[in-house]
């Protein structure tokens, strides 16, 4: 198995993606995919996470990350097949091709920004400045919940994975507000694809109800991941994904 061979399986075509929308994650450093998900799944999902939140309590997102002020979840890739589509969509996986070439999941993970709470500083998950167009990771958000300004939608300043700068070698206060953001607002079922050297963060959620989604975050198949697929991997879950989505996930049996 190889890079072209798993994507032609998964269904990724050169015309999977536009021109236009090739162009605009190149220049703003974002894409939203609508209607990816059905009403239906989003309703699915949230309904898992909502079991599994409840099932994991204090340990949950223990494997990769836990923030004050929300509801986060990991491994997801073992906790139920619906979660597959995260990492095998066509049109997610073409960006991730566009943007990185040669891929493999870091990780996948939900984030649930609770009421009052969410807001991060702006920051890139690479940790560190890159060249224009040596791009090493890329995320994508997964909108469970309609993303609206109040309810803590993602805020980013497009164009600045171009820039080869981190937030705080500019900004005095990366967690203020920058004079070039905006919010990545958007309904539950859609997908925004974001270089994850674009300068990103959470925001307040001001309504009394949390703001949902999943991150499936990719990275140039040489680098670490952020949760090891391999030693995490459990039997069964294996043998009910491809060969195309072992080679995402780089795993072997």
């Amino acid at each position: 198995m190889d890079m072209t061979t798993a994507l032609r399986e998964l269904g990724v075509t050169d015309d999977v993606l536009t021109q236009d929308e090739r162009d605009q994650l190149d220049r703003d450093g974002y894409l939203p995919l609508e209607g990816i998900l059905t009403g239906a799944e989003v309703a699915a999902i949230n309904e898992r996470l909502a079991e599994l939140t409840a099932a994991e309590g204090d340990r949950a997102g223990l494997e990769v990350h836990q923030e004050k002020g929300t509801d986060r979840l990991a491994d997801l890739v073992n906790k139920d097949p619906r979660f597959a589509v995260c990492f095998s969509h066509p049109r997610v996986l073409a960006a991730m091709r566009h943007v990185l070439g040669e891929f493999r999941l870091s990780s996948l993970n939900s984030r649930a920004a609770l009421p009052g709470e969410g807001h991060q500083a702006l920051h890139a998950d690479s940790g560190h400045p890159v060249e224009p167009g040596a791009y090493e990771v890329c995320n994508s958000i997964w909108l469970l919940d309609d993303f609206t300004p109040e309810n803590g939608a993602t805020r980013v300043v497009p164009g600045s994975h171009r820039r080869g700068t981190m937030p705080a070698d500019e900004m005095p206060d990366p967690a203020a507000p920058h004079p070039d953001q905006i919010q990545l607002t958007g309904r539950a079922g859609t997908v925004v694809i974001f270089n994850s050297h674009l300068w990103h963060g959470g925001t307040k959620n001001h309504t009394d109800k949390p703001r949902r989604a999943m991150h499936s975050y990719f990275a140039l198949r040489h680098l670490p991941q952020q949760l090891d697929q391999q030693a995490y991997l459990r039997v069964n879950t294996y043998n009910h994904l491809t060969p195309a989505q072992h080679y995402i996930l780089d795993v072997t049996a």
